[in-house]
């Protein structure tokens, strides 16, 4: 059998891919109580009770304050780092006025005309750097 004998070597190995989180059940153990708090959002009352008070909606979720400081920073990436689902995120911008489009554009650094085109070109190249390992100990020019 070749590759990982060990569950835990096997699971490791999705870290390693760059620029993508896979959402493992660790993940999702992790992320429970934040994913919950952005499923939350689906009804309009709790998007106004959030975005009333952002700080204390959220005191009321058994989150990490890292989690917490995510939400309110806003940063997506931060947020799959930390369990989040980006399915249930979506209901957090969503509840911002953003299309998806709009706020993944944000995780990649691209404007959203950008990242449309990239999309619509058939999305990132599969060539390139494969693994975050093997390319660490690279030159970077």
């Amino acid at each position: 059998m070749s590759g990982p004998t060990d569950i835990h070597d096997y699971l490791a190995d999705f870290d390693d891919i760059p620029g993508t989180r896979v959402y493992t059940a660790a993940r999702a153990r992790k992320g429970y109580h934040l994913n919950q708090f952005a499923m939350s959002l689906m009804k309009a009352e709790n998007r106004d009770r959030f975005h009333a008070g952002e700080k204390a909606y959220l005191d009321e979720w058994p989150m990490t304050e890292d989690q917490k400081q995510a939400v309110l920073d806003r940063d997506y990436n931060r947020l799959l780092d930390l369990g989040g689902n980006i399915y249930f995120l979506s209901k957090v911008f969503a509840s911002d006025g953003l299309s998806f489009v709009q706020a993944v554009s944000t995780m990649t650094g691209m404007s959203v005309e950008e990242y449309q085109a990239m999309m619509m070109a058939g999305g990132r190249s599969p060539e390139g750097v494969r693994s975050i390992k093997e390319n660490s100990g690279k030159d970077k020019n």
